[in-house]
């Protein structure tokens, strides 16, 4: 079972799209760099790691609009 839930991390972050891609990116810098922003992780993967660092609030973003060209 996943933890945090979806629903927990859906609290931090908005958007189901932005949480997969956050993740994901952070996944991978793990991976190379082999740095984790939080204190004895419970999770095996990386991508685990990441969510709980999403829901540490360790781990957020920046969103910018996107505006149509005409």
């Amino acid at each position: 079972m996943l933890e945090p839930s979806i629903d927990q991390l859906l609290t931090k972050i908005n958007s189901k799209y932005t949480l997969v891609t956050l993740s994901s990116r952070r996944a991978r810098q793990i991976q190379d760099e082999k740095i984790v922003q939080i204190e004895k992780p419970t999770s095996a993967t990386n991508v685990g790691i990441a969510l709980e660092e999403i829901y540490a609030d360790k781990l957020t973003y920046i969103s910018t609009e996107y505006k149509e060209r005409r």
